[in-house]
């Protein structure tokens, strides 16, 4: 695929691949490309992919809305729509193969680090989204992130700026042991791709649902154009369409300009308690012997055995997952230590804005020694 990607812009100016690529250039490599995306997927064993419904046509819909994300093998999608256009992150061009990839795609490119470069985005994507067909139409995951399928989170208006028609796809792996979805928690990408490999095969469906028609009033308002499409998107899948949001790692939900943990460890801790029948009493007398035990100097992190010992238990199951409750919301890599990069993905979460430079606060947190949890 590398080489097809790569010769079908070759020779063309900066002016040139800022317009669809069309002529010959289109005829001879796109169906190319289509058949070695298609094999690529074959070879994952994804032998076949049930169709349901009728992909509508540029003029009728300028964008697929597909949902729910669960992984980069979503991108099997784009075999079933004949390849359209997407968004992908400008780092991703750096990418070996998928750089290539992306360009051949002629794929909207956004830093999330740079508000610049999302207003071009935005602008790119009204362009191309109201061009009357002069551009091919357009993909989207307007959740922006992966998720588990369980529920949908809120939709990025992104694919709704516009104003214009959206054709809502779903996706589904009815399959009995789920290899596919990778949600950043939990398995690697690498591991989710070696099980999926695994198997003998992999089903996946992919529906298309009617055109969406926006009213006057979504029209002008994105957000709820959105909201709409996610709760008929949602209820055709049968699960829950939520507030929450992703900020860096964390599921979230919005209040007023604040974004709060969507699960807070302490009430999940308490719930736990109450189930091996803790009072109220009884858990405050614990949580302060907790305190007291780390203010002794004795120690800066309660573990496990500590734990279980300090909640009178005759085994560790419930001290195990009360442990993992903090450390998967702060510690992503679970050494129990503060990373720089751990501090700033839970301050995004809790002003809801990206947090890039903490090394003076993390400095200053750690002039004593490593954060922990």
């Amino acid at each position: 695929m590398w080489p097809i990607a790569r010769l079908r812009l070759a020779g063309l100016s900066d002016t040139d691949r800022a317009r669809p690529v069309d002529g010959w250039r289109r005829w001879l490599f796109h169906p190319i490309m289509l058949f070695l995306s298609r094999a690529v997927f074959f070879s994952m064993g994804f032998l076949w992919i049930k169709v349901k419904g009728h992909q509508a046509g540029q003029n009728e819909a300028a964008v697929l809305a597909v949902a729910p994300h669960s992984g980069f093998l979503d991108m099997l999608v784009l075999c079933v729509a004949g390849l359209p256009t997407v968004v992908s992150r400008s780092e991703n061009t750096k990418l070996p193969v998928i750089g290539a990839l992306l360009e051949f795609n002629q794929s909207v490119l956004v830093s999330r680090k740079d508000p610049e470069s999302r207003r071009k985005c935005v602008s790119q994507i009204k362009e191309r989204l109201t061009s009357n067909g002069y551009w091919p139409q357009m993909l989207m995951f307007p959740e922006g992130t992966t998720t588990n399928g369980q529920a949908l989170i809120k939709f990025k208006p992104g694919a709704f700026l516009a104003g214009v028609p959206v054709q809502p796809v779903l996706l589904r792996y009815p399959n009995r042991v789920d290899t596919v979805r990778w949600t950043w928690k939990g398995i690697s990408w690498l591991q989710c791709l070696w099980y999926t490999a695994s198997q003998l095969y992999s089903n996946v469906t992919v529906e298309f649902l009617p055109v969406y028609m926006p009213s006057l009033e979504e029209k002008v308002n994105p957000d709820l154009y959105a909201d709409n499409v996610q709760k008929l998107m949602a209820k055709t899948l049968g699960v829950p369409a939520t507030s929450y949001v992703m900020e860096g790692s964390f599921p979230v939900t919005k209040l007023g300009g604040l974004s709060l943990p969507l699960e807070p460890p302490a009430g999940e801790t308490l719930k736990m308690l109450r189930c091996q029948g803790f009072s109220t009493v009884q858990i405050k007398a614990v949580i302060n012997t907790m305190i007291d035990y780390c203010h002794s100097g004795q120690s800066i992190t309660i573990t496990v055995d500590h734990l279980t010992s300090l909640l009178g238990l005759t085994d560790k199951h419930t001290a195990v997952k009360i442990c993992s409750l903090y450390s998967k919301l702060y510690d992503s890599d679970g050494d129990g230590l503060l990373s720089a990069a751990d501090l700033s993905n839970l301050m995004g979460a809790l002003v809801g804005i990206p947090q890039y430079n903490v090394g003076e606060i993390y400095s200053e947190l750690t002039s004593k020694g490593q954060g922990t949890e």
